[in-house]
């Protein structure tokens, strides 16, 4: 296990936020703002990670993801929060860049690596060469290793359950999965051979990772995910917007599975929730990187939307229709009566 000052870090069911880069207007990292937003969204549980692709991450350098991983390991312990886990997105266009990354990030003080696909050869990556990626990464990867499948990132790369399976069973720093494919059929076949007891006769090879999880990559199938498909959480973008309400929702779901006699009311709150939550969703889902920014300047007091070129920032008209959602409205005020303690 990962320990500061007596603490202890694990990789455990839960919720995740991809934080976004924020820029100045010369599209400098403005390092302040992403401290405070990453504190911020973990003192409500919603753990940070780092440089995914809500962070713009192929848009950096390797030493600014390194001061990213740095500062949020930094903020994080200065706030007293030494038991929050930080996941690290170190992919890269090769297998020799994804580790350097990965030690970059262990340096850093991450406690977990998040991998996606290097998509820019997608063609000639086929199962065989996938598989190899992977357990190289985790092989030479000081910290454990998360799959990363989101297709749309990764030029089309979509893997299979049964090859996340393979590489889970084989590669014993390979700590879980995130599904930004949405594929919630390719979730219980890989719970279904992860998180049975005849798993663990692959052991994990890190304790700061001491089972593998399956985790979802939007909102809109966080309960569906745990309640039906054995998932242990999701990372998703929303969780920039609506912290406390999608932590009430994992912790409404984990509740209801792990009781053995959940009360009908315990189900009911967290169905009428997920339905906010999955309105939410879609509305930010098209909004994008560049909506979410505009609503945290608009409405948590960050001085700057400014994405980094070639995306364009969010404009005025765009960012007041987006408001006008019911989606938006309904889960804001939802949020707002958990922030007032209601």
């Amino acid at each position: 296990m990962a320990a500061v000052n007596g603490h202890s870090r694990v990789l455990k069911p839960g919720v995740w936020a991809p934080i976004p880069t924020f820029f100045d207007e010369q599209e400098e990292l403005d390092l302040d703002t992403f401290r405070k937003h990453v504190v911020k969204l973990a003192k409500v549980g919603m753990q940070p990670v780092i440089c995914g692709s809500m962070g713009e991450a192929f848009h950096l350098t390797d030493d600014e993801r390194f001061a990213l991983f740095k500062e949020s390991r930094k903020a994080l312990d200065e706030a007293g929060l030494h038991d929050t886990v930080i996941i690290a997105g170190t992919g890269g266009n090769s297998t020799r860049q994804t580790i350097r990354l990965s030690k970059l990030a262990a340096e850093a003080g991450a406690d977990v690596v998040i991998v996606i696909p290097p998509g820019y050869y997608a063609g000639a990556l086929q199962k065989p060469a996938l598989k190899q990626f992977f357990l190289d990464v985790q092989e030479g990867s000081p910290i454990p290793v998360m799959i990363y499948n989101f297709p749309g990132a990764a030029g089309g790369i979509d893997m299979d359950s049964d090859l996340i399976n393979s590489i889970a069973t084989e590669g014993s720093n390979i700590c879980g999965v995130k599904l930004t494919c949405g594929a919630v059929g390719k979730l219980t076949r890989i719970t279904g051979k992860t998180a049975v007891q005849a798993f663990s006769s692959h052991p994990r090879k890190n304790s700061v990772a001491p089972e593998f999880l399956t985790l979802g990559g939007f909102a809109d199938f966080l309960a569906p995910a745990i309640l039906g498909g054995r998932g242990h959480g999701a990372i998703m973008g929303l969780g920039n917007i609506y912290p406390r309400s999608l932590v009430r929702l994992f912790e409404l779901s984990y509740k209801i599975v792990t009781d053995s006699n959940p009360s009908a009311e315990d189900i009911k709150k967290a169905w009428e929730l997920q339905d906010l939550v999955s309105e939410a969703d879609a509305s930010f889902t098209r909004g994008g990187i560049a909506g979410t920014k505009y609503f945290l300047q608009k409405n948590s007091g960050h001085p700057n939307r400014r994405m980094r070129r070639p995306i364009l920032d969010y404009t005025d008209a765009a960012g007041a229709s987006l408001e006008k959602e019911d989606g938006v409205t309904g889960l804001l005020a939802y949020e707002k009566a958990l922030e007032k303690g209601q």
